[in-house]
């Protein structure tokens, strides 16, 4: 193995130790110290038993949290557990995510476009929504789309000076965002004049602000429908265009409500994962010198170093809740059919079953560039479509930060770096840099 970094308490405190806690009979989510240390505490979990008991905002219907690697893996690869509970046979299952939006104060008009997209689905409609984008997000297509990421990346650093305040710039502002909701609204074909506002809109809908994010959503239904109406008068070659096309000529594959959610679901899920792998991995790389000066020194490191760091300090923490189809065990612990089961990514990721040293940043740690052992971009069928894009921009976002700017460096201490308080997910605020 190559040189490894113990997390240092000044970034985020020390990570994944087990120590010897007592956790409580019911994880409250929600909890600012959970949210603040994840690593440690859904690693004292893991060690405590096979599932725990947790909850969303502290209230409503159970859930068991899975936290070891081999369970999650077994979870999100096993077809007894379904996203939509509507999926369970025999039993009228209550959705938690349902009463979750309702209790942000969404309509039920705006809230099917949330929870009917292709992240909900099972079985058949799962395939045939997922069929009809992932030709866009083969490997071969992102190798192709390389040189324009390389282009978009080097236009917004050269820009990046410019945005300095006090000798200050802000990374997650001026090039952590733009850079993957450039490539996506491209691909899917979002105007470069309202690119700016899904930004903001996207800002809205992660807050726990419900009238925002009412708001929000609503507005960028409405959007999606007149771009929709635009597209078809005046078609052009992005994947809008191929989704129109495809429920015009058979709405059986495609219907109305459909083709929003798709269109929201991509943009969303193709930029605010990649933003935060951006930032996330910024920080992590230079509050660890020596994996900083092993990646300046060795570039061919960076598909091996983006594994890494979306194990090490991934975006999201957890999956989308799974339901037992049919009275299961995960780890020798009975699940009753219907029961909600939550995978716990970050729990598995430092799972020293699995991962010698996990507290450890090594971006050696990967065998190669290819093989992926982590659970950062999920597992099974429900693994992150766009997974190859996000790798692909992080590895040209990372290159070229540290070739243009062989002095960047941290704007504040570690420890003023800010967070967004929300559960499942490891994002920063800012990130002030100093190039």
């Amino acid at each position: 193995m190559g040189t490894s970094a113990d997390q240092s308490t000044a970034s985020t405190g020390t990570r994944g130790s087990a120590g010897s806690s007592t956790m409580a009979a019911t994880v409250n989510m929600m909890d600012l110290e959970l949210m603040r240390d994840p690593f440690g505490g859904y690693s004292r979990m893991r060690e405590q038993a096979p599932l725990v008991r947790g909850s969303f905002f502290g209230q409503g219907t159970p859930i068991w949290l899975v936290t070891r690697y081999d369970d999650v893996k077994m979870v999100l690869g096993d077809t007894r557990f379904v996203n939509n509970p509507a999926s369970v046979p025999g039993l009228a299952i209550e959705n938690i995510r349902e009463k979750e939006i309702e209790a942000r104060g969404i309509p039920k008009e705006y809230a099917q476009y949330v929870l009917d997209s292709v992240l909900d689905a099972d079985g058949a409609d799962h395939i045939r929504l997922r069929k009809l984008v992932s030709r866009t997000f083969t490997a071969r297509r992102v190798a192709e789309l390389r040189p324009r990421v390389e282009e978009i990346t080097e236009d917004l650093l050269d820009r990046l000076a410019g945005t300095a305040e006090g000798g200050v710039v802000e990374l997650m502002e001026h090039f952590a965002y733009p850079l993957p909701i450039t490539v996506i609204c491209e691909l899917v074909g979002i105007p470069e004049e309202d690119r700016t506002q899904w930004r903001e809109w996207g800002k809205a809908l992660v807050t726990l602000q419900s009238g925002g994010m009412a708001t929000a959503l609503r507005d960028m239904i409405t959007h999606i429908h007149e771009l929709i109406e635009r597209r078809r008068v005046a078609p052009t070659d992005d994947l809008l265009t191929g989704l129109i096309r495809t429920h015009d000529e058979d709405g059986d594959r495609l219907g109305d409500t459909e083709m929003v959610t798709l269109v929201l679901t991509l943009v969303l899920a193709g930029h605010e994962t990649t933003a935060h792998l951006i930032g996330n991995g910024t920080a992590a790389l230079l509050t660890h010198p020596d994996q900083l000066d092993l990646l300046r020194k060795d570039p061919g490191q960076l598909p091996r170093a983006v594994h890494e760091l979306m194990r090490w300090c991934g975006p999201v923490q957890a999956t989308r809740l799974r339901y037992a189809a049919e009275d299961v065990e995960i780890g020798g612990m009975p699940v009753r059919k219907g029961e909600a089961v939550l995978a716990v990514l970050v729990g598995a990721n430092y799972d020293p079953r699995e991962f010698d040293h996990p507290e450890r940043l090594d971006i050696t740690r990967e065998p190669d560039g290819r093989r992926e052992n982590h659970v950062g971009f999920g597992h099974g069928l429900h693994y992150c479509l766009g997974a190859a894009l996000a790798r692909q921009e992080g590895e040209v976002a990372f290159g070229a930060l540290l070739r243009r700017f062989p002095g960047l460096a941290l704007g504040v201490d570690p420890s003023e770096l800010r967070r967004q308080p929300m559960p499942g997910s490891w994002r920063l605020a800012t990130l002030p840099l100093r190039l």
